[in-house]
């Protein structure tokens, strides 16, 4: 069983090795090599504390059923002030080890009840085109509802945007027993 629970500081350094292998193995021959191999987990450990302090509950962190960090996950208010969706996630990211096995999933079913929590009923997230798992958000009922190309390390890269309107009825259809993702979050 996957479970997932807000994020603490204490699992920042398994956050940033996951933040940082997963850019690589997803982006290896999309991105520049040298901005890739620049990453750096110290940095992203840094980062991914000072979000935790100043967003409490919006991070969120998916566990095996040994309770190892294999994925992370944010969330919050949009921040394009032109959208229609009230909500968006950040960032969702499992492991490689441990993609295909349902934690993404849960992360982001319990992302949309951190978002009804704080009564954003909709949301919408952002992935860079070439990343081969955006087909995950479709099978989830996200439906493409923007693009746009987006500068990364100098690189010019198309995004697309995959928006749900409902996320009370997401959370209501694709739950399923086993699955642990709300009242803790």
């Amino acid at each position: 069983m996957n479970r997932v629970r807000p994020a603490i500081v204490t699992d920042t350094a398994m956050i940033a090795r996951i933040d940082v292998e997963c850019w690589r193995s997803t982006y290896a021959g999309v991105l520049p090599d040298k901005f890739l191999l620049g990453l750096s987990e110290s940095e992203r450990r840094r980062l991914w504390s000072g979000y935790i302090a100043r967003h409490p509950g919006d991070l969120v962190v998916g566990l095996t059923p040994a309770g190892r960090v294999q994925g992370f996950g944010s969330c919050g208010r949009r921040r394009d002030v032109r959208s229609a969706f009230a909500g968006e996630v950040f960032t969702l990211y499992v492991a490689t080890d441990y993609q295909g096995q349902g934690l993404g999933r849960a992360m982001l079913l319990a992302l949309f009840a951190r978002l009804l929590r704080s009564d954003l009923t909709s949301a919408i997230i952002w992935v860079l085109r070439a990343n081969p798992a955006r087909f995950f958000y479709e099978r989830l009922g996200g439906k493409l509802v923007s693009h746009r190309p987006l500068q990364v390390a100098g690189t010019s890269i198309e995004a697309v945007a995959y928006g749900w309107p409902d996320l009370a009825s997401v959370i209501k259809t694709q739950a399923r027993t086993g699955d642990e993702f709300g009242s803790d979050n």
